[in-house]
């Protein structure tokens, strides 16, 4: 079973989250936010950052990234493994993969017409709010 990773990271404020717009399919046009595959015998965690500064430059030294939840989709034959992280600092973000923006959050991220992931990104906003996750302890 193939898998994946997805990476929600927001600014440090908490009210922006990074966002790409997607340039190929699947998901052409749609915003999404970053991620890829996990490599055999790689961890998640270690994909998960590998992947982030693949797309971002985002490093290790400006985030700490937290195991929010996972999907598995058996007819698909694959499963997403759902990172959140809070910016540490001010970065600077660049990548060729997707065009890369910061959204603020009060968007409609059900909206499939808008963004990728069938709702599941609205979801998961949801769950890193209610669950206080990134909130400084």
């Amino acid at each position: 079973m193939q898998g994946y990773n997805v990476l929600m990271v927001y600014n440090n404020e908490m009210d922006r989250l990074l966002m790409c717009k997607r340039l190929k399919d699947p998901y052409k046009g749609l915003s999404n936010l970053v991620g890829g595959k996990i490599e055999p015998g790689e961890s998640g965690i270690d994909a998960a950052y590998r992947e982030l500064f693949e797309e971002t430059g985002i490093s290790k030294e400006d985030i700490v990234l937290r195991h929010l939840m996972d999907f598995t989709y058996y007819l698909q034959d694959c499963y997403v493994e759902v990172y959140a992280g809070k910016l540490m600092r001010d970065v600077q973000v660049s990548g060729d993969e997707n065009e890369l923006y910061w959204s603020d959050l009060h968007r409609d991220f059900f909206d499939m017409s808008l963004y990728a992931g069938e709702g599941n990104i609205g979801h998961m906003i949801e769950q890193v709010r209610m669950s206080g996750i990134l909130e400084e302890r």
